[in-house]
């Protein structure tokens, strides 16, 4: 049986969620990409040089750990490289999605302190968690996988330095772009304030220890690899 049948399910969600990115206006072109891990040796990912609004079930590829095609017509993303460094490095994730949503954008071209790693709102902190600049590098290149090394530990979202947002996730495809989503609203109320020339008002720590209650009632993954932290306020105090 050809992968793309037993997994239809699989394949129909991640062709959504790559024509949603394109709907949003958070890929335009060729740019961004995405990756689901359904087997230990087997992922998902879109292909090279089409754009996201256009992406069937023919169009998907399945590559295996060593970034090698396993079944597809079409060549895989050049940033395979990225994802096979974020699956070897970080095993409890499943999914993973690159792209270029404008109002995160804005914060991966800004000097200063980068207030994604700040507390301002509890649904933003307890399900993407503080998102760190990870220094430029050449898209499709080994160095761009290679300057995640500081940071794939201990987050699971990235800002690209001068390029745009990784997300992932230990679920599925779906539940990753929702994180998407609600960073890019989060920096969008963000970059108002700013642009209203107000002050920002953070969450305090005693709302942080609450949000920590929320995760435990929900059964929450905590940010980073397993045991890398025990609680929200060892990431945000």
């Amino acid at each position: 049986m050809a992968l793309t049948e037993k997994y239809a399910d699989e394949v129909a969600k991640f062709v959504k969620v790559s024509n949603q990115l394109a709907a949003n206006k958070y890929v335009t072109g060729y740019g961004g990409n995405a990756a689901w891990k359904l087997e230990d040796d087997l992922i998902i990912i879109t292909p090279t040089m089409l754009n996201k609004g256009e992406i069937t079930s023919r169009d998907v590829v399945f590559i295996n750990m060593a970034g090698d095609t396993v079944e597809g017509a079409r060549r895989p993303t050049g940033e395979r490289p990225m994802y096979i460094k974020f699956f070897n490095d970080r095993p409890d994730i499943r999914s993973v999605i690159h792209c270029h949503a404008p109002n995160v954008g804005a914060f991966a071209i800004m000097k200063g302190e980068n207030l994604l790693m700040r507390p301002f709102f509890p649904e933003t902190s307890h399900e993407v968690g503080p998102v760190p600049v990870v220094p430029y590098a050449e898209p499709l290149t080994q160095q761009l996988a290679d300057n995640f090394e500081p940071f794939i530990r201990k987050y699971n979202s990235f800002i690209m330095e001068n390029h745009g947002l990784v997300t992932m996730s230990p679920e599925g495809i779906e539940y990753t772009m929702m994180n998407v989503e609600l960073l890019e609203m989060s920096a969008y109320s963000i970059l108002q304030v700013l642009a209203a020339g107000r002050e920002l008002k953070e969450l305090s720590r005693e709302d942080i220890e609450g949000l920590d209650n929320v995760m435990k009632q929900r059964n929450c993954p905590m940010f980073g690899a397993p045991g890398v932290y025990q609680s929200l306020v060892e990431l945000y105090f």
